[in-house]
């Protein structure tokens, strides 16, 4: 029997609009000739269109204000959704942020840097363009914080900590509450891993017979499995729920061309989403998870399929700017 555990023993800070709406997609299935395949509507949230970060940031950020935390520290590429929804975030409960962005500055600055000052939020860069000069960045600049008497809380690229992981673990159960099905797949596109590592955490503690299926966007294959079952298991020692097993994680590879460049494939499914649906795909992550979402459609039985919509917005429009002559849009999420 699954471990029932409370939500309510974890610490929350009201940011999001739940249940977000499950949608039937309909004129998808009947366009490529498969279904039953659903949306969840994780870009719905309702905060400063942070998409699916700001489920993980209602346990952070009361994290941080438990702990007695005056700032926020967190970091990712310009076009970081994530980065925008911590500023946002952090503004609303009183803490300040500082956002710490690999590379250098752009000469044009991506609308979430833009709103995220507008939030308040401080912008450094490392002015190394590794992905992963954020990483032991974040740690100097908390310790720099430290010296000055500020009392930095450390949020990592996605909010992919065990404790954010969390938050997805929750959100299975209320897509359990919409989706009476026995067997199901859910398909979203994994980069840090929290999200996928949360749903994963859900359905094991839920004894649920659902498949989780990452579509990976920026790191290898191998990496992504080894990363996803440490959330995983991580997120399922704060609840209580039981461990996942390496048998539980299931990673696509869907990167393409590379990080942030759309492929042929992501770019068809984009558009055949937003033609049929009247949905907006990124083309760094929900482009390529839709993706492989038609891939699993088309190619096997016909078990009920939920595309997890992660949000991503203002990249989609950001990206539709920037994509007039067609080709492909490169981005720094």
């Amino acid at each position: 029997m699954a471990v029932q555990v409370n939500p309510r023993t974890l610490p929350r800070f009201p940011l999001i609009a739940t249940p977000t709406p499950l949608q039937r997609a309909g004129r998808l299935e009947s366009v490529i000739g498969a279904g039953p395949i659903y949306v969840k509507r994780d870009d719905l949230t309702g905060f400063a269109v942070a998409g699916n970060k700001a489920r993980k940031l209602e346990l952070l950020v009361a994290d941080a204000l438990g702990s007695g935390s005056d700032v926020v520290v967190t970091g990712g590429g310009t076009g970081s959704n994530h980065t925008l929804a911590t500023a946002a975030a952090a503004r609303v409960a009183g803490l300040d942020c500082v956002v710490l962005h690999y590379g250098d500055p752009p000469a044009e600055e991506p609308p979430g840097v833009r709103l995220a000052r507008a939030f308040g939020a401080e912008m450094r860069f490392t002015g190394d363009s590794r992905r992963e000069s954020i990483d032991d960045g974040l740690a100097t600049l908390a310790d720099q914080l430290r010296e000055a008497g500020r009392r930095p809380y450390v949020i990592p690229r996605g909010g992919a900590t065990p404790l954010g992981a969390v938050a997805y673990g929750l959100a299975l159960d209320e897509l359990a509450a919409q989706l009476d099905v026995d067997r199901a797949t859910i398909v979203v596109a994994t980069g840090s891993g929290g999200t996928q590592a949360g749903l994963i955490a859900g359905v094991v503690n839920g004894g649920r017979q659902w498949q989780v299926v990452g579509a990976t966007v920026s790191r290898p294959v191998d990496e992504c499995l080894t990363r996803v079952l440490r959330l995983a298991r991580g997120a399922a020692s704060l609840g209580d729920w039981p461990a996942a097993d390496p048998s539980d994680v299931d990673v696509r590879d869907m990167r393409g061309p590379g990080y942030g460049i759309p492929s042929a494939e992501s770019s068809a499914a984009a558009q055949l989403a937003a033609h049929r649906e009247g949905l907006l795909l990124d083309p760094v992550f929900t482009a390529k998870a839709m993706a492989q979402v038609i891939r699993l459609a088309t190619a096997g039985p016909p078990i009920p399929i939920v595309f997890w919509h992660t949000g991503g917005l203002l990249a989609a429009l950001w990206a539709a700017g920037k994509d007039d002559a067609g080709g492909a849009v490169r981005v720094q999420p």
